[in-house]
């Protein structure tokens, strides 16, 4: 271990990570209390597609708590925007201009909660001028923080991460999913899987693209890919991912921006083999 790793992290009261800890855990306590208890369910963009009022409490409870210290602050929420990916691209473009920019998902795995399936997260980032600067990802069954500050490295219970050291897709635990667009992302997603599992040790499809995204980062995971994803899916984890050693670009091999929507990240250096296995698959997208 080095010295680095022997050193405290410590967030200060006042910072924007703070601040962002706070609403995730709260947020996450509360939407732990609300399990089996919600009483409406809607259909978003196709039958796949959940929202509950939990999602739409949760975002709001994190609006205001972000709006309190930073009023001048925006914020590009999922429960803000429309159904379908043409609305999610344009809610981000008119929010790109900012300079602070708050990119939240308050239920990242509504399907898991329905279910009473136990893995779903919230997910919170914050980027100034288009660059994640803060990420945050916080489980609440398992009451873990994920946490990372540009250019000070990642945390889970504040010990600092490293993605994973496999170097081989076949020493590799991948995770992927099962995207809500049936058109054209699903066939594509369903293509990748064919053609990396018999190439990997395993796939998992979880349900949760941030908390996969923290897997890899926390070394659990060696790799992740999946199509047709959000802002405010991928945001908190990109940085996670970054900060902790970890490699994401879009499917292509084109570096992340919050615009990227079909993504591959990974501990780095499984990175180009898992791109050329989805190239050879027709799976980019």
């Amino acid at each position: 271990m080095s010295t680095s790793d022997k050193t405290p992290y410590v967030v200060t009261s006042k910072s924007y990570t703070a601040v962002a800890v706070n609403c995730a855990a709260k947020t996450g306590e509360w939407i732990k209390s609300r399990l089996g208890q919600h009483k409406t369910l809607h259909i978003k963009s196709s039958l796949h597609d959940l929202v509950t009022e939990v999602d739409k409490g949760a975002e709001q409870m994190i609006r205001r708590l972000i709006l309190t210290h930073f009023p001048q602050h925006a914020i590009l929420g999922e429960e803000g925007v429309e159904p379908g990916s043409e609305a999610s691209k344009l809610a981000l473009e008119q929010a790109q201009e900012e300079e602070y920019l708050w990119v939240v998902d308050p239920l990242d795995g509504t399907t898991n909660f329905v279910h009473g399936f136990p893995f779903y997260s919230v997910s919170i980032a914050l980027a100034h001028r288009g660059e994640v600067i803060v990420g945050i990802v916080y489980d609440p069954m398992r009451d873990e923080l994920f946490v990372a500050e540009k250019g000070k490295g990642a945390y889970v219970h504040g010990n600092r991460m490293h993605a994973a050291s496999e170097s081989k897709l076949s020493e590799s635990l991948l995770a992927s999913g099962f995207p809500t667009d049936r058109e054209r992302a699903l066939p594509g997603n369903l293509a990748g899987i064919n053609a990396l599992a018999p190439q990997v040790r395993n796939i998992r499809t979880a349900g949760s693209a941030a908390l996969h995204m923290a897997y890899v980062a926390a070394g659990r995971l060696t790799g992740f890919w999946e199509l047709n994803l959000n802002a405010w899916d991928l945001a908190a984890g990109s940085l996670l991912i970054s900060e902790s050693g970890g490699r994401i670009t879009d499917t292509f091999g084109k570096p992340y921006h919050l615009g990227v929507r079909d993504v591959v990240a990974s501990n780095g250096l499984i990175h180009d083999a898992l791109i050329g296995a989805l190239k050879d698959g027709n799976a980019q997208g």
